[in-house]
């Protein structure tokens, strides 16, 4: 199964990890990402931007491929 021209994937992201004690810049990073609490989960496309935002937050978050 292809993915279908025009429709990027989607990217289902948790935070699973407390901010408390994290660096302001990562703060920031998971409000653009639109994470505001432990197990809140997030649908984002599958963009560069976004794949940079997670590996900068790797320690913090989980990510699979929502359908």
């Amino acid at each position: 199964m292809s993915p279908q021209k025009g429709s990027p994937q989607m990217l289902k992201i948790t935070l699973t990890r407390s901010p408390i004690g994290t660096p302001r810049s990562h703060r920031i990073l998971l409000r653009g990402l639109g994470l505001r609490r432990i197990r809140h989960t997030v649908v984002r496309p599958d963009t560069a931007q976004v794949k940079g935002l997670i590996h900068k937050l790797s320690y913090m978050v989980s990510v699979e491929k929502a359908q």
